[in-house]
């Protein structure tokens, strides 16, 4: 019989307002994930698979190792932090995926991450929105 493995993602977006540019469409984040292992397994993430959706329904899929250059083992009870950009053409958008993983004994499975909402502060959407008209 297959354990299951309790792995939890939560990710906490900010918008980056000085690095941002609505006049040029240009709307940046940093997101903060956090990756809890609450399985009696040391695990390890492989891959990420990411889906980004902006307001206008544009989709990006972005496919790659590990996260920011890493490709962590996270130990029972554990979690491993980090911290990531996005940027879209438009103030909302959301994003959401898949970490590919494993276990010592090379038994691989997906976590799903959670979507989670992109969203600059109302008046820069209000902006955006104005100059689009």
């Amino acid at each position: 019989m297959k354990k299951m493995l309790k792995i939890s993602v939560i990710s906490k977006p900010s918008y980056i307002a000085a690095q941002s540019d609505p006049a040029h469409h240009k709307f940046l984040w940093s997101y903060e994930v956090t990756i809890k292992n609450e399985s009696d397994d040391i695990i390890q993430l492989l891959n990420r698979r990411w889906l980004i959706t902006d307001m206008s329904g544009r989709m990006e899929e972005i496919h790659g190792p590990g996260v920011v250059g890493l490709q962590p083992l996270i130990k029972p009870g554990k979690e491993f932090l980090y911290t990531s950009y996005c940027q879209l053409l438009t103030p909302q958008g959301t994003m959401e995926g898949v970490y590919e993983m494993q276990n010592l004994q090379e038994e691989y499975f997906t976590v799903d991450i959670p979507k989670f909402i992109l969203s600059a502060p109302s008046s820069v959407t209000q902006l955006f929105k104005s100059m689009l008209h």
